[in-house]
């Protein structure tokens, strides 16, 4: 005698358990995903921000202009001095004044001092630098943004336009002064910004400080002296 067993089927019970076990788990990773990327925004802003300290100090100790350098391609910030004991900043510059670096920033230069006529001053040049509380990482001329970290939009006072591409500069010199700047960090897998995924990290001309802020934060006006006598006079 035969004997035939009977296939048990799954309830609708069992099915929905399982959907929400997947849906629980599946959460749970995406959460824990979310608050790394957060924590790695987090401390990529903190590195510009004590960056930013490290420069004007440094500026300070040495008695010559020390730049920032932030590499948007290589996701870097580089630590530069000068050689030279002083340095004019232009504004509309590609470099600020700067010796061009880049081809790219070469061809502007050029471009620029094509318009203009008569004798200039030679442009200092820049050489990457060790400082107290900056060691470098390992064959690398700076430091790194946390991996999914990537630089939005970098303003500074020397330029009209936010930079999205290439390379910004933000310049120091001795007796305590800098730019104002506002450099933006964003998810680089989060899709459109907005304030949870984007930081921005404003730096004061006069004290050097430093402020991290949520969000994209545009630099705030004046930008500069000229600004500030353009506000006055428009009556903002």
């Amino acid at each position: 005698m035969h004997r035939h067993r009977r296939s048990r089927g799954v309830s609708l019970v069992e099915v929905l358990i399982a959907i929400a076990l997947v849906a629980v788990v599946t959460g749970g990773a995406v959460t824990s995903m979310g608050l790394v990327a957060s924590a790695r925004l987090k401390r990529s802003a903190s590195m510009i921000a004590g960056a930013v300290r490290i420069a004007y100090a440094h500026a300070n100790a040495k008695s010559r202009p020390v730049r920032l350098v932030f590499d948007f391609e290589e996701r870097m910030i580089v630590l530069e001095e000068s050689t030279a004991g002083s340095m004019a900043l232009k504004k509309k510059d590609a470099t600020g004044g700067a010796a061009a670096a880049t081809e790219a920033e070469r061809a502007a230069i050029e471009e620029a001092d094509a318009i203009l006529k008569g004798p200039r001053a030679p442009r200092p040049s820049f050489q990457a630098t060790k400082a107290f509380g900056w060691n470098l990482e390992e064959d690398r001329p700076g430091k790194q943004l946390e991996k999914g970290i990537r630089f939005l939009q970098i303003e500074t006072a020397h330029q009209d336009d936010p930079l999205q591409t290439g390379r910004a500069y933000l310049y120091f010199w001795p007796g305590g002064q800098t730019e104002r700047a506002a450099i933006q960090l964003l998810m680089s897998d989060s899709g459109k910004p907005d304030e949870g995924t984007v930081l921005t990290v404003l730096v004061s001309p006069l004290t050097g400080k430093a402020e991290i802020r949520k969000g994209a934060v545009n630099l705030p006006k004046p930008r500069d002296d000229d600004e500030e006598s353009e506000r006055q006079d428009s009556g903002f």
